[in-house]
């Protein structure tokens, strides 16, 4: 979810100004490389209707766009910095490097670092004659490219969130920046891409905040007009207690992923938001205000009203607390803007699945009265009872349950006058019905309470849902008054 969030402002700041908005695929990690995930990055962004301007997957003046296939390009910009003294050779075998940071931490250090002063006692182009390095990259000896960090010198940058952030080198390690294996670390690829490929804004998450210093010097040092960053804030758990991961959601019974996704080292599922009935334009509303508002009381905005009313400026600094109940209610408001008959529709097909045929006429007519009360459109099934013949009351324990703590006899008689003036009307609506229905409780001396639960029970099985005169309009007036004559007699049964 953190990473469509990042997408997302991408997106929402490249529209606003009239930029352009790529996606890339980071490959260079070959390690860490899970099949099926580009597929998948694919599907999520265009279900969210975010189309990338360039990618892998349809181009681009600027391609490849899979860092993987740019790989022959990386090698000529590390020469550069060695050549211009920003970087240099290393050639520490594996076991001379954990002695390193074995003579550290017995020195007393914290976090033993490859850095300014560690690699004057290694074995690199800088401690080595020009000669012997020649040598042993002529025989093919295996190193690597670190950034030669400055040594006593402040890094300053201004990112867009957080304002100026300052870091000292000494704090900074030189970092790998081409492996022994002939691919660039992440550090390098990025710098040289962001780059070549003009990009203005760098908006990513929090966690690469620490990074920035790194690719701050990389810019210097190959003397590169740097991007602007903006570091996003984390999104917590709904306690507020640390940053939002898989395991919270499958332990707390909510989505993190905007699809299903199943990891294919572990086998392990995760639910999505499209399969768990969430409508992408919701999914969309909510990730937007997870760390960023409007500076108005607007919640409910399209994604054009998004792009009009971004901006970084108004992006939070500190972590942004989920809550799944708000993401349902906005789930909620928008199943309530779907016209009627998109969601008879959907009402037809989940009817369909239990067995239960109807006209779409009174699907339709059905959803204007369930809708209210749903999240999610396999919620309107819950009024099932509106397209079935015969008493709700049969095998509804629940039901049952309610029935004799309600039921009374003397509200037999004025249910009675109640079926004998609806079977006069013709046609009725909602406001006749209730009409008559007021009309004999009075007559009968009875408050709505003693009958109404009653009548809700006998007609539609439960004690919640839709306004009844409107459910007995939709039912009937031969289905209302079967049902209603079936729950009292089932009740009468019982003195």
């Amino acid at each position: 979810m953190g990473g469509v969030r990042t997408a997302l402002y991408n997106y929402l700041f490249a529209r606003k100004h009239g930029g352009e908005f790529l996606l890339r695929i980071e490959d260079t990690d070959q390690a860490r490389f899970v099949p099926g995930a580009e597929d998948y990055i694919r599907e999520a962004l265009a279900w969210c209707g975010m189309q990338p301007d360039a990618g892998p997957w349809n181009g681009g003046p600027d391609g490849p766009y899979r860092q993987s296939e740019r790989k022959h390009l990386y090698r000529q910009y590390a020469e550069e910095l060695v050549r211009n003294g920003k970087a240099y050779y290393a050639f520490d075998t594996s076991a001379e490097l954990e002695a390193m940071r074995e003579r550290l931490k017995a020195a007393g250090s914290t976090a033993p670092a490859y850095n300014a002063i560690t690699r004057e006692h290694m074995r690199n182009s800088l401690t080595l004659s020009s000669t012997e390095t020649a040598e042993r990259l002529a025989r093919g000896d295996e190193h690597v490219v670190r950034l030669k960090v400055p040594r006593n010198t402040e890094v300053r940058f201004e990112d867009a969130i957080r304002g100026w952030v300052t870091v000292q080198s000494s704090n900074i390690d030189d970092k790998v920046l081409y492996k022994s294996d002939g691919m660039p670390t992440y550090h390098l690829a990025n710098i040289v891409d962001d780059h070549l490929m003009r990009i203005t804004h760098v908006i990513r998450g929090e966690e690469w905040l620490p990074s920035a210093p790194l690719h701050v010097l990389l810019y210097e040092a190959f003397g590169w007009e740097r991007p602007v960053f903006a570091h996003l804030p984390l999104i917590l758990k709904p306690d507020g207690n640390g940053k939002l991961s898989k395991r919270d959601g499958d332990r707390l019974g909510f989505p993190v992923f905007p699809l299903d996704w199943q990891d294919p080292a572990s086998g392990e599922r995760s639910s999505g938001y499209r399969e768990r009935g969430y409508y992408p334009d919701a999914f969309v509303n909510m990730l937007a205000l997870l760390g960023w508002n409007p500076g108005n009381d607007q919640e409910i905005m399209s994604m054009d009203e998004l792009i009009a009313q971004f901006d970084l400026a108004r992006v939070h600094k500190g972590g942004a607390k989920f809550d799944p109940e708000k993401t349902k209610w906005f789930n909620q408001q928008y199943l309530r803007m779907r016209p009627d008959a998109e969601l008879g529709r959907q009402l037809l097909e989940g009817l369909k699945g239990l067995g239960i045929s109807t006209t779409t006429e009174k699907a339709v007519a059905a959803v204007a009265l369930l809708k209210e009360r749903a999240t999610f459109p396999a919620d309107m099934l819950e009024g099932s009872y509106l397209f079935t013949q015969g008493s709700p009351l049969k095998g509804n324990d629940t039901a049952g349950q309610e029935l004799r703590k309600r039921w009374r006899p003397e509200v037999a008689p004025a249910l009675h006058a109640y079926i004998a003036k609806v079977a006069q009307l013709h046609a009725p609506k909602a406001a006749d019905l209730e009409q008559v229905f007021n009309g004999v409780l009075a007559e009968h001396g009875m408050k709505i309470g003693q009958v109404m639960p009653l009548y809700r029970l006998f007609v539609a099985g439960r004690m919640q849902g839709p306004g009844m005169f409107d459910v007995s309009v939709l039912l009937g007036m031969d289905e209302l008054t079967a049902r209603l004559n079936a729950g009292i007699e089932h009740c009468s049964s019982w003195a």
